[in-house]
């Protein structure tokens, strides 16, 4: 648009000089006056002067629209008005300068002062200028974001981590942070990490062990087991949230359980009926009313584990072949029971064995030359046989 300005001019200069110099009726406007001269002068100043109009050295002098130097010739033109541009005093940010722009931007530019969009303006740029006023810029920062894996740079003329954000389009959204965090100032450095948060709660059910409940049953043969009720698993429902950073999770917490159903008890009945057997073992017939399989092992006055030769037993009997040993419990209860232990033969319980312990286990007796013979065979597992008849206090549960 200058150049434009200046070409105009230097056509109307050209024209000028070819032309004679006849007097000229020039309306003037002045800041809302209006002046009209009639002169052969062309030094817009000078005319100016006559008019008793003067010109400040910030005020500009516009011809038909159009700048024109005040020092220079005016051009030929039928009809010439003179408009002057009274410059006003501006503060801009505490400094004072002069000027003739009619609205905010247009001072801001002429002063060369570059403003960019983020800043803060106060009044805003397309405000009108009038004298005296103060205009008031808040520069902006330029930063940078990393966010979602990017690094983003943005401007702001705020303060805070959270309001920078937010004019830059990355606002905070539910549970995510800033570091710095949103309410501290904008680091010097400018550098700001956005970390995406997000929370999910999930339900997972879990099963409930039931127990089992023991319980004698006259239905169910001794040594014997039978379900009367069955058990049922109860349920219960966990409540955890899972917390996850940039799409990391970085920790996991259980809330809350809640049991939906409680376990039901299985119901064991163990047999306490007894029933008399009929069978044939190496040949040997025998009536028995219980069969235990047990692990066996074999002893001798002088070969039972301690330092000297023990011949007598808890009962009073020598130890000699057909006499047994077993746990101290089931001595208390058994003794004098009749057995038959297949690969040894018949035989009762008389003694009390200390290391039978933690499994069905029965010591079988011989003197030391029996044992000798035949005590190397055991170490095993048999069926014992428990012969009839039954004691009238029986051991149901061989622990």
């Amino acid at each position: 648009m200058k150049k434009f300005q200046m070409l105009v001019l230097a056509i109307f200069t050209v024209v000028s000089a070819c032309e004679p110099q006849l007097p000229l009726t020039l309306t003037i406007l002045d800041h809302g006056q209006i002046h009209t001269l009639i002169t052969n002068e062309r030094i817009p100043a000078k005319l100016l002067q006559q008019a008793g109009i003067i010109l400040g050295s910030s005020d500009r002098v516009l011809l038909n629209g159009y700048e024109v130097p005040p020092d220079q010739p005016l051009p030929s033109a039928k009809y010439r008005t003179i408009q002057i541009l009274r410059a006003v005093a501006l503060t801009i940010n505490g400094q004072t300068i002069q000027s003739i722009a009619r609205t905010v931007g247009e001072a801001l530019s002429q002063a060369g002062i570059t403003v960019y969009a983020q800043d803060k303006l106060e009044p805003p740029a397309n405000a009108s200028i009038t004298g005296g006023m103060t205009i008031n810029i808040v520069p902006s920062k330029e930063f940078t974001v990393t966010v979602d894996g990017k690094q983003i740079r943005i401007r702001s003329a705020d303060q805070t981590v959270g309001d920078g954000l937010a004019e830059g389009r990355i606002p905070l959204l539910g549970l995510d942070t800033s570091q710095p965090s949103e309410n501290e100032v904008i680091p010097q450095d400018g550098q700001i990490r956005v970390v995406r948060v997000y929370e999910a709660v999930v339900l997972a059910q879990t099963s409930i062990a039931f127990k089992s409940d023991f319980q004698p049953s006259s239905d169910v043969e001794i040594d014997h087991q039978a379900v009367l009720q069955p058990g049922q698993p109860g349920l219960a429902v966990s409540r955890t949230r899972i917390r996850y950073e940039d799409g990391k999770e970085v920790s996991r917490q259980t809330e809350s359980q809640t049991v939906v159903r409680s376990p039901s008890d299985r119901v064991v009945g163990y047999g306490t009926k007894v029933v008399v057997h009929t069978a044939t073992i190496d040949g040997v017939q025998i009536k028995y009313w219980r069969a235990v399989q047990m692990f066996t092992t074999a002893y001798s006055p002088c070969n039972s584990g301690g330092n000297q030769c023990y011949s007598g037993t808890s009962s009073g009997k020598p130890v000699q072949k057909g006499v047994t040993a077993v746990r101290y419990s089931w001595y208390l209860n058994m003794q004098g029971q009749a057995l038959y232990i297949p690969g040894y033969g018949f035989a009762t319980i008389e003694d009390v064995c200390g290391g039978c312990v933690g499994k069905p286990w029965i010591d079988l007796g011989y003197t030391d030359t029996q044992f000798q013979q035949e005590g190397g065979q055991w170490g095993k597992y048999v069926t014992v046989y428990f012969l009839a008849p039954p004691p009238p206090n029986i051991l149901y549960i061989l622990e």
